[in-house]
This record gives C-alpha cells, structure tokens and sequence, in this order.
C-alpha cells in the first residue's frame, strides 16, 4: 500500500540529471489505486523555520517540488536540522489543500546539539548570501526574497509561517500508522515522556477525488 522514495540531496537533481529522469519515471509508473500512498525522504529539509540550515535545499526544492506535486506525492521525511517540524500541506510555502506534509524530525540526537532558535525571530534572519547551495554549482543560490504573501520581499518571515504547523526542540522519534488507502496516523514522542505523552499527533488524510494525480503511463 506504500511506495517509498529514497532521493538524494547532495548529488545532481536538476531536470536534465539522472535523479530527476529516475524520478519523474518512477512517480508516472506508480498505479494508486493499487499502492494509494506516496512517501519520500530525503536528507535536508524544503521547508524549515529554525536559524539553522535555513533555505539551504532551496535549489533541490526549486528543481523538484512540481514534480513531487504533480504525482501527489502524500509525506516527506528529513532530518538534517536538529528539532522537530511538521507542516500543513504546503505548495511553493503556500497552504495548498493538494500539497504534500513535510516532516522534520532530525531530533534524535546529534554532537552538533538541539536547533533552537527560528529564523523569523528578530535577530535570527540569515544574509541570503550565507544560503547557496555548497554542494552542486559551485554555490549556485536559489534562495531569493518572498515575492508573494505574508513575507513578501523579505528573506524570512517575522512570524512562524503559515504553512508551519508545529515545532519544537526537543529529542524524541515518531511513528507513521497507515490505517487505509486514505488515512494514515502520525504520532511524535518526546523521548523523556517515553510513552506516557504524545508530543504530536495528526492524520494524514488523502483526498484522491479533490486532488487528482497524472495517469499512470503504460510502457509498450
């Protein structure tokens, strides 16, 4: 009933590379009335509110998020910042009612310590140009202004966005229940409350019939 995506993000995902050809493939060969959900993971994360690596895949999720919204692609998993994160369905950091659930939860620990600090805090908004991507183009910077919304013109937002539904820095792990082809139960646990709190819990409801996906295509 699922179809994982594992993509890399710190090798080529530009639509002439072969990640991209790989994926686009993959994704139209997928038949959803057979396997109904769709679920990737990647390193770093596409929507991010903490100081730390903020917009720093900004150039992946330029190259690759109409794609991954185009087949209907129904969660993301990423770690890389250490905190938690879990969206609304969110398209181009717009509520989107056909968009994807982006989960961060690279929260279980690290040398590097807890991400605490948000980007939309006074003070905490980074200079654009700390944000190229270092691994492909030789620095190519894909993280410009806002043009539209609540942070329009602006790098950062000076609130937590919309599209950020919960948040916090705590260590802990969560757990993915797909209970049908259209619902499917997520639940994040602090580690120091074991199991006797949830920290975060939400279903993941799919709506094939408001958002349709592209036809699978058939090989001859």
């Amino acid at each position: 009933g699922i179809h994982f995506i594992m993509l890399g993000a710190y090798v080529s995902f530009d639509k002439s590379g072969d990640q991209y050809k790989w994926l686009e493939e993959d994704l139209a060969n997928v038949d959803r009335e057979v396997t109904p959900w769709l679920v990737a993971t990647w390193h770093a994360p596409w929507y991010n509110t903490y100081k730390a690596r903020y917009r720093e895949a900004e150039c992946m999720r330029v190259a690759m998020v109409d794609l991954l919204y185009k087949y209907g692609v129904d969660i993301v998993f990423n770690g890389h910042v250490h905190a938690y994160e879990r969206s609304n369905r969110v398209y181009n950091y717009t509520l989107d009612p056909c968009g994807l659930i982006h989960i961060t939860v690279g929260d279980g620990g690290d040398r590097e310590k807890m991400a605490v600090p948000h980007a939309d805090e006074p003070g905490n908004c980074p200079e654009p140009s700390t944000t190229p991507d270092k691994i492909l183009g030789g620095g190519k910077f894909c993280g410009f202004n806002f043009t539209l919304g609540p942070a329009a013109g602006k790098f950062c937002w000076d609130r937590q966005p919309d599209y950020s539904a919960f948040r916090e820095s705590s260590f802990g792990h969560g757990i993915l229940e797909v209970k049908n082809e259209t619902h499917a139960l997520w639940t994040w646990h602090r580690n120091q409350d074991f199991y006797g709190a949830v920290g975060d819990q939400i279903y993941i409801v799919r709506q094939p019939d408001w958002c349709p996906v592209e036809p699978k295509v058939m090989k001859l």
